[in-house]
């Protein structure tokens, strides 16, 4: 991924979005050339030059303080994950004679024998494990009940972003489908500016931009998001309509982790639905184990 493209077009569509009545300043002129905020009145807002600026938008942070950052942020009306992106760019931008194996990071891996532990010991409601990619790299059985049409890919292991872009029963299984693939390329687009070094996330974007032009027009949008609690609206083909509250939680011992967990108020029809999901899970797997 072109690391000096990436701030550009970040900061570009940010400036573009915010017009000067947004920003408290007096549109002069009746007839703007760009949409939203020019180079200069951003530089303004920013307490920079607009050379200064200029360098910036043409993708060169390298050596810019965080003190000009947060006064880019603000002069931008950066939301939370939108200025810890631009951080992430920043901090991207310094050069390194070779990424280390860390920055480069390996492809998808198991959990940890303790995390599994704590998924089984979960059992009233779906909890599973991801890394910043979206791989499913661990669930509790009511996970893998929930999410079954996801695992019915060959590709292993599951991943949340191909699912929803390159499988059409996505579209049945997400009754907010639209939300849902807005949130996955805002998730992609901050993992990639913490990460501009990573193959497998490089290869899963390619794949993505390559197979789904719907993919491409949201990646093109630059737009970055925190996806820390929230509700979700699902279709499950067995048991119906589902309307669960997640939690997202990292696990501070394994790097890029997350723990998720989904829940719904006790005695709703969610919740019924839950119990009976349970239960067939549960005689699914009994008789899997009979035919091994």
């Amino acid at each position: 991924m072109d690391q000096t493209a990436q701030i550009r077009e970040f900061l570009s569509t940010r400036r573009a979005r915010i017009t000067p009545e947004q920003a408290g300043l007096p549109a002069y002129g009746g007839n703007r050339r760009v949409a939203g905020l020019r180079r200069e009145e951003v530089a303004m807002l920013a307490g920079v030059s607009v050379d200064y600026y200029v360098r910036m938008e043409r993708g060169n942070l390298g050596g810019v303080s965080d003190s000009v950052l947060e006064a880019l942020g603000r002069a931008l009306q950066l939301d939370d994950a939108e200025r810890a992106h631009l951080f992430d760019l920043a901090r991207a931008s310094v050069p390194v004679l070779s990424p280390s194996p860390s920055r480069r990071r390996s492809a998808a891996k198991g959990v940890r024998e303790p995390v599994q532990q704590l998924l089984d010991a979960i059992t009233d409601a779906p909890a599973w494990v991801r890394n910043a990619r979206h791989d499913m790299l661990a669930s509790n059985r009511l996970a893998r009940a929930l999410y079954s049409p996801m695992l019915t890919d060959a590709h292993q292991p599951p991943n949340s972003a191909r699912f929803i872009y390159l499988d059409p029963a996505s579209k049945e299984f997400f009754t907010d489908w639209e939300r849902a693939a807005d949130d996955i390329a805002a998730m992609l687009r901050s993992e990639a500016g913490r990460h501009p070094h990573d193959r497998a996330l490089s290869d899963l974007i390619g794949e993505l931009s390559t197979r789904s032009e719907v993919f491409r027009q949201r990646w093109a949008k630059h737009n970055v998001r925190f996806h820390r609690t929230g509700f979700k609206r699902l279709h499950h083909p067995i048991v119906g309509a589902l309307e669960l509250n997640f939690e997202a939680m990292e696990l501070s011992s394994d790097a890029d982790l997350t723990l998720l967990v989904y829940t719904a108020p006790v005695g709703s029809p969610t919740a019924d639905a839950l119990k009976m999901l349970a239960s067939w899970a549960m005689t699914q797997e009994q008789a899997a184990s009979l035919i091994e």
